[in-house]
């Protein structure tokens, strides 16, 4: 049992990548070639998050993300129900149309757990290397990424096919 600030979570579905998968591209590319070209970034994206995604999803009729669409120029057009055609299934995003605010008197007000690295200045949480505290003014996910284009901004769990991954294929 997972407990959090009081909260008793009786089932956690941990996912992790494929092994083998990963070793192969960390040894064909290097522990950090997320960094070296978007390409690799969004294969280590893939591998380590993507894939697992669909193993979790697989036999499931639908699933739920937090998307935003004030969160970036990447969800701008997300609607609250749409169909994930990588999946085959319907994806629900309830909190569409909620602003960040909306979001943390939420979560004030009903006690709701969250993660520690927000008080920090982490508006958007990923993998540790690749992402950072935000400054004052920057979009929630300007710390996600930063050294690619505003445009980029997503891993591929909400809107490219995971044939990367799931092919085993290292670029």
């Amino acid at each position: 049992m997972v407990r959090a600030e009081g909260l008793a979570l009786d089932y956690v579905d941990v996912r992790v990548p494929d092994a083998a998968v990963l070793e192969l591209f960390v040894r064909a590319n290097g522990v950090n070639a997320f960094y070296a070209s978007p390409a690799l970034r969004e294969h280590c994206c893939a591998i380590r998050k993507t894939e697992p995604l669909a193993r979790a999803l697989a036999g499931k009729g639908s699933w739920i993300a937090g998307l935003r669409r004030e969160q970036s120029v990447t969800r701008r057009d997300i609607a609250v129900e749409e169909f994930d055609a990588v999946h085959g299934i319907t994806k629900f995003n309830p909190l569409a149309d909620w602003t960040r605010d909306d979001v943390w008197s939420y979560l004030r007000a009903h006690r709701v757990p969250y993660n520690a690295l927000h008080d920090r200045g982490y508006a958007s949480i990923g993998c540790a290397p690749c992402t950072r505290a935000i400054e004052a003014g920057e979009d929630e996910r300007a710390g996600r990424w930063w050294w690619e284009s505003a445009d980029r901004k997503e891993c591929g769990l909400h809107r490219r096919p995971i044939a990367i991954a799931a092919s085993g294929v290292v670029r």
